[in-house]
């Protein structure tokens, strides 16, 4: 399949490539193919919410024990906020080395922040309202009024997944007997579930063809590119350090090489590099943790979820670096005191952020007013946003997947300390 969605990729770019040296080829991709793109990532989207609801629920109620449940949650949030952290030190540590905003021309500057300044504007006016809430909002928010109404919106991942663990609980402590029907409806939900992901996947190379067609054509001009290289590869650079990462959490819990664990989540990789979503590739990623790396389905299956809604290294990583470059390129001098509030806020934010496109550039908004960065700034990297969300979200999907097999591993051989003590 990962063949598969690379020769889509490829054949998507160069389609793409070939259609807009015509007067009419771009309307053409946007009218005629952009559409069939929207359509397999709806197609995901859809799935995702039932995915998570039945294999949560699915996963918690299979411990079978309360502690157990604690144990497992306490050690895999604690890991991605560990994670997170750490990604935001990399990015902080690359940028002042690097200094990519040294490198922006006044002229560059100033064409930047009036090509963008609607765009920014809109995104200021969403972390506005956001800033105006109370410090206990985020844990307000986790706890839905309706779940109906939190299951229709893919913002509202962490409410879903607060009820699915909720209702898991609930089955553990009621007797078996009662439990049992319920437990055997939402297997037979989930196998539904995973047989309509294998019925999706059919259509991704197609999918992922359209969507990168679309994305070449509506990308802005090479020139912007050009000027924003340098830190472009700064985030860039940061995200690779951030694949050696996982590779090394792998091989220290699971001795399983970079080779073996990067080819067994190919797929995820490049279904979130095309959809930019850590939601819509959610499906893809437990299939992959589950089949090729042997993950215990209720690991992967309450790891998972969580994690494609708090785990946002690579989002953490690129807001570390923007917040300084946008400060580098505006003359602003930050203290150390300032770049580790960074460290704080964009690990804070991130775990906010929607697993949705362009999620992340709300955030930075935040990190950048905590810092006293011009909030207009975010004109300066708006032209790469969109190329940089789709690799910062294989390092999503790639935590994901790496912070699982380190929980399997650890739940299994405390399983193991704890059959040999008995």
């Amino acid at each position: 399949m990962h063949w598969q969605i690379l020769l889509g990729m490829a054949a998507g770019v160069l389609f793409a490539l070939l259609l807009s040296q015509f007067s009419w080829g771009s309307a053409l991709i946007t009218d005629w193919v952009k559409p069939f793109g929207t359509i397999f990532i709806n197609s995901l989207k859809l799935i995702a919410v039932p995915l998570i609801l039945a294999s949560l629920i699915k996963g918690v109620s299979d411990l079978g024990d309360i502690t157990k449940l604690s144990q497992m949650g306490t050690r895999t949030v604690f890991t991605f906020i560990l994670t997170t952290f750490m990604a935001v030190s990399i990015g902080l540590v690359l940028v002042n080395f690097i200094k990519p905003g040294d490198a922006i021309s006044q002229n560059t500057r100033t064409n930047l922040l009036s090509s963008y300044a609607s765009e920014v504007e809109g995104r200021i006016e969403i972390a506005q309202d956001q800033k105006e809430t109370g410090p206990l909002q985020a844990m307000e928010d986790i706890v839905p009024s309706n779940i109906f109404f939190a299951a229709s919106d893919n913002t509202k991942m962490l409410q879903v997944i607060f009820f699915a663990v909720f209702f898991g609980i609930g089955l553990i402590l009621i007797p078996e007997k009662a439990a049992q029907p319920v437990k055997d409806f939402f297997n037979g939900f989930n196998d539904v579930i995973l047989k309509m992901i294998d019925l999706i996947m059919l259509a991704a190379p197609y999918g992922v063809f359209a969507l990168l067609a679309a994305l070449v054509v509506e990308s802005p001009s090479a020139d912007l590119f050009s000027a924003l290289a340098l830190y472009a590869i700064t985030v860039i650079t940061g995200l690779i350090l951030m694949l050696a990462l996982y590779a090394g959490i792998v091989w220290i819990s699971a001795r399983k090489t970079p080779r073996f664990f990067y080819n067994a989540i190919a797929p995820a990789q490049l279904l979130g590099f095309s959809t930019s979503s850590s939601a819509a590739t959610l499906p893809v990623t437990m299939d992959c943790v589950e089949n090729n790396l042997k993950v215990p389905r209720e690991v992967a299956s309450f790891v998972l979820p969580i994690g494609a809604t708090i785990n946002m290294d690579g989002t953490s990583l690129y807001q570390a670096v923007a917040a300084v470059f946008i400060a580098q390129a505006f003359g602003i001098d930050l203290s150390l005191g300032a770049q580790l509030m960074i460290i704080v806020t964009a690990t804070l934010a991130s775990i906010g952020s929607a697993a949705v496109p362009g999620a992340g550039m709300v955030m930075l908004v935040i990190v950048l007013a905590q810092a006293g960065i011009p909030e207009a700034g975010l004109a300066l990297i708006f032209a790469v946003d969109r190329p940089l969300d789709m690799c910062r979200t294989v390092i999503n999907v790639s935590g994901d997947a790496a912070v699982s097999v380190m929980i399997a591993k650890s739940v299994s051989r405390k399983e193991k300390a704890n059959f040999n003590a008995t």
